[in-house]
């Protein structure tokens, strides 16, 4: 394993590399694909082969983004972004939508998942950058993240670490505004044009 990390753009050149990291975990979460925070369709939810069918002809479309970070030619982690269009399947919706004051976000940052064998080695903030890099060459704007608010010291699952912790997004420049269902948070940070 090189030390060496490069970030580029979930896209069709990359998806045989993003689909090699999914596969090795299992479709992720039973089978997901990354696909939950996408629009409901049809395809949507038809297990392993449908989901993954459904997330690769979204990337073809150009309607599914994220920032895929690789160790040589291998994909090890990404963080998906997306516009709310493309994302609006959040966690605790309706609560969201109800509290919400001010514009909406451009984008959004939905999942961070970092390879087993490569967890504990900084990747997830890598992948957030990697993704806020990726958002601000495509013209930056308001983006939105709804990580794991652990700062009362307790320890979750990495179940409930979907989208990294508000810790790593204060890191990355990320403002706290309010929390959103149980332990979770909204948080914003306003990207310029790269």
């Amino acid at each position: 394993m090189s030390e060496e990390f490069t970030v580029k753009p979930l896209a069709r050149d990359t998806w045989d590399a993003f689909a090699a990291l999914v596969e090795r975990h299992n479709g992720i979460f039973g089978g997901c694909w990354c696909i939950w925070f996408h629009p409901d369709c049809a395809e949507r939810a038809q297990g392993y082969e449908g989901n993954r069918a459904l997330k690769r002809r979204l990337v073809e479309e150009g309607r599914a983004h994220a920032a895929l970070v690789f160790d040589d030619d291998r994909a090890v982690a990404w963080c998906e972004y997306g516009t709310p269009e493309e994302l609006p399947n959040i966690h605790h919706r309706k609560q969201y939508e109800a509290e919400t004051e001010g514009p909406p976000p451009d984008y959004r940052l939905t999942c961070i998942f970092i390879d087993k064998a490569y967890r504990r080695r900084g990747l997830s903030a890598l992948a957030l950058r990697g993704a806020l890099d990726l958002i601000a060459r495509a013209g930056g704007g308001i983006v939105g993240g709804y990580p794991q608010d652990l700062s009362d010291g307790r320890r979750v699952g990495a179940s409930s670490l979907y989208n990294g912790t508000r810790a790593l997004y204060e890191r990355a420049g990320f403002t706290y505004l309010r929390p959103k269902g149980k332990g979770h948070t909204v948080m914003r940070r306003t990207l310029a044009p790269a």
